[in-house]
């Protein structure tokens, strides 16, 4: 059997910082912690969507609020997505978009990026385990 993807721990590293920047829980559940991702999912997309829905697609400004739209990103690369769609303007707003929905959904950016710097933490150890056994 030829060397498994894993043998290369940068690219292992980088693959699982990738798949739990994509998805919230996505890098501990590569990792096989099922239910420490899927508690991770469920908190980080939730607390996501309460911002939305408190203050619209509106709260996702990445022209006029830069350093919330950088914490925001850190929740998905979708976030890049809705943040074109509210740079539009084509969307009705029913809140204060600039307020509370904009902290909850920051909060859950980077709250996904304390999960991918655990991920990858949790990645290195293991494999550093495995050398020396």
């Amino acid at each position: 059997m030829g060397p498994s993807w894993k043998d290369n721990h940068a690219l292992y590293l980088i693959v699982v910082g990738a798949v739990a920047w994509l998805v919230p829980g996505g890098g501990h559940f590569l990792l096989t912690e099922r239910k420490r991702a899927a508690i991770m999912f469920a908190f980080i997309v939730l607390t996501f969507l309460v911002g939305l829905y408190v203050g619209s697609i509106g709260v996702i400004d990445p022209v006029n609020a830069k350093p919330w739209y950088a914490a925001q990103v850190m929740n998905s690369p979708l976030v890049i997505l809705l943040g074109q769609v509210a740079a539009s303007g084509n969307y009705p707003v029913y809140g204060r978009a600039g307020e509370i929905g904009q902290i909850y959904t920051s909060v859950a950016g980077l709250l996904n990026l304390l999960c991918v710097v655990n991920a990858i933490y949790v990645a290195h150890q293991r494999t550093v385990e495995e050398t020396k056994a």
